[in-house]
């Protein structure tokens, strides 16, 4: 009973989190300025940005400022709800404030950044008249996320140059914030977006679980967490429901194409270079794609939320977790204050996670920019950036949180004063050994394609997959290979065949299409997974006669 009633109260107290923390109202009715944001972060992020904000605001302008956030879910519901607030408001705009005729039409091709050429006149008058007005959602600035997600706003037209780039020149060198690094961009060409933190991806693992399924080597690798020790002990999110875990698992397939390219160069050196990293990248797309089908066979779940996995794995329910690394790092660190136990560790594997920007973006239309342009201004600011990676109580620090995560000015790293006041004293981006080079032209383009191949080959079909996958590593050689390499099968996902049939099926306006997609590819990996758990079992019934 006292340990349901200790569990209960711990839920009470995460439930009761964000009322506690958020400002009344009241409050922000009542401050001289008001500011509107919509994010995916986190409260502790939203606390000690709009805390330290408000300060340095009410110190530069002496005026108060409450700041509204507006917290509906990860990227893709925020990407749905400006969608679908960008249409309403611009509907009232051609129709009422430009007596014009609204159609489906319109309402299918004004938000759309890369009209075919066919397009209508009055689609391209359309489109055209949105990135001409200042139409409104209400929302000031999109605050956090992935770049994916920021590109797409910035595509579809419902982002618009805060002119910061112009106000702190100094800033935007590359001894300051980069344009580019290890090939991920750190900011939109026209600066619709800008980087404000770094993000890497790791596992958050738990050290007393790990011992209780008997596995003395922490993991280093992503392919660790295809041990088949840890069946059911894997936590993992949906990467059609969060960019920044898609983004992770794109690191997974990017690792294996650098690798697979860096051993043709070393066997084939008199081969063609174009050939040899085109036939690296198809080798690599499916050696990745293996990787993660043997995480998803470990899975416990798949979750909407990228902030499940480390939670559980702080509670044991799990032994790994693939995370952000900010998500690792706050839970082990919040172990280890409140109990003093180094259970938690995490890893993000060498050269296996690329350094890419959380952005921010002013919104078309924010209805109190100056104030939104002071926020961006103040994010990429020194005090700004402290707030990532000081300690609590430090001087410029945040207050109550440890935020864990890597600034993005890479001047920051050069005071070496600060180390004794930074959480992550030896976290240095800037100079890694070996880091992951990102290739945008190898991945970037099939993105969305990626996570959806990921979600049905793992998720659709994960009750076929864990029983394949349980029987296979039970079965005896040689039919565990011959099983193995059946469960592996992924003739019907081939890097080919993604743009070929793929994507046009996935992006066609009927959506009942993707629908249909879903269900056939399904059906495949179902069948794959049937005959491999088939082949394994007989194999196992034949020696056990």
């Amino acid at each position: 009973m006292i340990k349901r009633l200790l569990i209960l109260l711990a839920l009470a107290v995460i439930v009761a989190l964000p009322f506690v923390f958020r400002p009344p109202r009241a409050a922000v009715a009542a401050a001289d300025d008001t500011l509107v944001i919509i994010t995916p972060h986190n409260e502790a992020i939203r606390y000690e940005f709009g805390r330290a904000f408000a300060r340095w605001h009410q110190e530069r302008t002496g005026r108060s400022v409450g700041i509204d956030w507006r917290v509906i879910g990860g990227t893709s519901e925020i990407a749905r709800f400006l969608e679908g607030e960008y249409t309403t408001a611009f509907q009232n705009h051609w129709t009422r404030g430009l007596g014009r005729p609204w159609s489906a039409e319109i309402q299918a091709g004004f938000q759309n950044g890369r009209l075919p050429a066919g397009a209508t006149e009055t689609v391209k008058e359309a489109r055209a008249a949105f990135l001409a007005s200042d139409v409104s959602c209400g929302i000031d600035l999109f605050f956090g996320g992935g770049t994916y997600d920021f590109e797409r706003q910035a595509l579809a037209g419902r982002l618009v140059d805060s002119g910061i780039t112009r106000i702190r020149p100094e800033w935007f060198s590359d001894s300051v914030i980069p344009r580019r690094f290890g090939g991920e961009d750190f900011r939109h060409p026209e600066a619709l977006w800008v980087g404000t933190v770094l993000s890497t991806y790791g596992i958050l693992y738990n050290r007393e679980a790990l011992k209780r399924l008997g596995i003395e080597r922490e993991p280093l690798h992503w392919s660790d967490l295809g041990d088949p020790r840890l069946q059911g002990e894997v936590a993992l999110a949906d990467p059609t429901k969060s960019g920044s875990v898609a983004k992770a698992f794109e690191n997974v397939i990017q690792q294996q194409m650098q690798q697979r390219l860096r051993e043709l160069e070393a066997r084939t050196p008199r081969m063609n270079p174009g050939l040899r990293e085109q036939q690296a990248v198809i080798d690599g797309w499916r050696d990745g794609l293996r990787v993660i089908q043997a995480m998803g066979a470990n899975a416990r779940y798949f979750t909407d939320s990228s902030q499940k996995p480390p939670i559980d794995v702080a509670a044991g329910n799990c032994a790994v977790g693939l995370c952000i690394d900010f998500y690792g790092r706050q839970q082990e660190e919040a172990v280890r204050r409140r109990s003093g136990s180094h259970r938690l560790g995490y890893i993000s594997p060498p050269g296996g996670s690329v350094a890419s920007v959380d952005p921010i973006g002013l919104l078309r239309g924010a209805p109190n920019r100056e104030v939104a342009v002071s926020f961006i201004e103040f994010t990429l600011s020194m005090e700004g950036q402290k707030l990532w990676n000081f300690k609590p109580g430090t001087p410029g620090g945040p207050e109550r949180f440890a935020l864990r995560r890597v600034p993005v000015r890479r001047d920051y790293f050069e005071h070496e004063e600060w180390r004794q006041y930074r959480s992550d004293p030896n976290e240095s981006p800037f100079t890694d050994a070996e880091p992951l080079i990102y290739r945008e032209e190898w991945t970037g383009r099939i993105f969305r394609e990626m996570a959806f191949i990921i979600r049905v080959m793992c998720q659709d079909a994960h009750q076929e997959l864990k029983r394949a996958w349980q029987a296979v590593n039970a079965a005896p050689e040689p039919a565990r290979s011959e099983a193995l390499a059946v469960l592996h099968d992924l003739s019907a996902v081939e890097y080919p065949r993604v743009a070929a049939t793929i994507r046009p099926r996935l992006g066609a306006r009927d959506r009942v299409e993707e629908v249909r997609l879903a269900r056939e590819l399904a059906q495949q990996f179902r069948s794959n997974y049937e005959r491999a758990e088939a082949i394994a079992n007989s194999a196992r019934a034949e020696s056990d006669r």
